[in-house]
């Protein structure tokens, strides 16, 4: 079950990097903090790489030609996804479009089956559907699809691409050839955030420079950030490495409960019985996943 514990301490850190970067979007913008995850975090993934080498002793891994496509999915659909969600926040039913986000683990399922012939039973399918109901319980508000079917579609859009991000690592991770499970995630996280940090970076170089500067200007705030998505990360692909991508980003909706947490103890913001039903089938959709998973 060292997936299941891989998947909460990855879903902890995310928890953190958000906050972190929710801090840093009112100096860089919604691109500039995003790109922080990437920029400040490929080369935590790259020291982490090199304590696998040190302390294992085993050489890099060769890749099979089959695992650059998928490592160039995972790594394009994650930043196409996180632009599709970034225009969301622009929508004025943005609850609603979240909650759409959070249909990811249906979509995970489906794409795991057709692309990578990851086995469902019904048990876990019948999970799924329970804690992805339970997030959209929590996340829905009276009058919140006043924005029509636009958020919606952005939302489904956007939980679709996460999905075949969460497909593509999964897919390069089984092609990488390694000798351990630790060495195929910890190798596919370097190559994955080297990749996306030249792209985003050759892309605010061209088309916002300004904005490079002010990520340069902030880089002592965007360490932390940088360091805990690579953290959360590294713990994402370890799941990824010997569990399906329907279990990992299914058991991820602890996620929202951490959020919750969070909102009520720190924040002291009460929590309404809706949110106290959603929380409910979130903690009965893991449970029956974890129960029903293949050991």
């Amino acid at each position: 079950m060292l997936w299941a514990v891989f998947t909460v301490l990855a879903a902890a850190g995310q928890t953190v990097r958000n906050a972190m970067q929710r801090e840093l979007t009112a100096t860089l913008g919604t691109v500039g903090a995003t790109h922080v995850r990437f920029l400040f975090g490929f080369p935590f993934a790259l020291i982490f790489l090199a304590g696998v080498v040190i302390f294992s002793g085993a050489a890099l891994p060769r890749p099979n030609p089959s695992y650059w496509p998928w490592l160039f999915a995972g790594a394009l659909f994650q930043i196409g996804a996180t632009a599709t969600m970034l225009a969301a926040m622009g929508q004025r039913s943005f609850v609603v479009v979240v909650a759409y986000i959070k249909t990811e683990p249906i979509q995970v399922a489906i794409f795991g089956l057709l692309f990578l012939g990851d086995p469902l039973n019904v048990w876990m399918m019948l999970a799924i559907v329970i804690a992805t109901t339970g997030v959209i319980v929590m996340s829905y508000k009276p009058g919140g699809m006043e924005g029509g079917m636009r958020p919606t579609i952005i939302g489904l859009i956007s939980g679709g691409m996460f999905a075949l991000s969460a497909i593509g690592y999964r897919g390069a991770i089984l092609n990488v050839s390694a000798g351990h499970f630790v060495m195929a995630a910890t190798f596919t996280l370097a190559c994955g955030l080297v990749l996306q940090a030249a792209l985003l970076t050759a892309y605010l170089a061209l088309r916002d420079r300004p904005v490079l500067a002010a990520i340069a200007a902030q880089w002592r705030r965007s360490l932390f950030a940088g360091f805990m998505g690579a953290f959360a990360s590294q713990f994402w692909f370890l799941a990824f490495a010997i569990a399906t991508a329907a279990s990992v980003r299914t058991l991820a909706l602890v996620e929202v409960l951490f959020a919750q947490a969070i909102s009520a103890f720190i924040f002291k913001q009460p929590t309404s019985t809706r949110e106290g039903l959603g929380m409910a089938m979130i903690v009965v959709g893991v449970i029956v996943l974890i129960w029903s998973h293949p050991t």
